[in-house]
């Protein structure tokens, strides 16, 4: 069976930036299910396991327009320590992540990750933290089969013995 929308997949994957530094692997792990069709993976990924069977491996060059975007300026902003409260300072250094209002539209909730500490203000970005990165994958695809209908119904695709959510 060829990969198309709502196919059931299960595939390895190995991603790795133009440095060729390791992002994220599924190696010595259970491969990575999901619905085809239904954005469950970035779109570079997904428009090139289009039409592949089991057994294929692929070399995968995304730009950050079919990842996760180009890096925007705009979601960079810098927040008064003040604002947080005193017990999470110590848990503010580069990479935490916390919720807030988004910064184009303060009635949705955005992701942050702290960038650094300056003084008082904590420099905080929405970007996701691959916007604006190349990924190299390398795919295996493992497996291929018609989703269920409960699968469909729910967007994604269930292990062993039903759902897991």
């Amino acid at each position: 069976m060829k990969i198309e929308k709502n196919a059931a997949v299960l595939i390895h994957y190995h991603l790795t930036d133009s440095d060729g530094e390791v992002i994220d692997s599924s190696k010595g792990k259970d491969p990575l299910a999901y619905l085809h069709g239904h954005n469950n993976l970035v779109p570079g990924v997904e428009r090139a396991l289009e039409g592949q069977e089991a057994g294929v491996t692929l070399d995968v060059e995304v730009a950050p327009a079919d990842g996760y975007g180009e890096h925007d300026p705009e979601l960079d902003i810098s927040v008064p320590l003040s604002a947080f409260p005193q017990d999470a300072h110590a848990e503010l250094g580069p990479g935490a992540m916390f919720q807030g209002p988004h910064p184009a539209d303060q009635s949705r909730a955005a992701m942050y990750t702290v960038i650094e500490l300056t003084g008082d203000e904590v420099r905080c970005t929405a970007n996701h933290p691959l916007a604006g990165v190349t990924l190299h994958f390398n795919l295996e695809v493992m497996e291929v089969r018609e989703a269920t209908e409960e699968e469909l119904s729910h967007g994604h695709i269930h292990g062993p013995g039903g759902h897991e959510h």
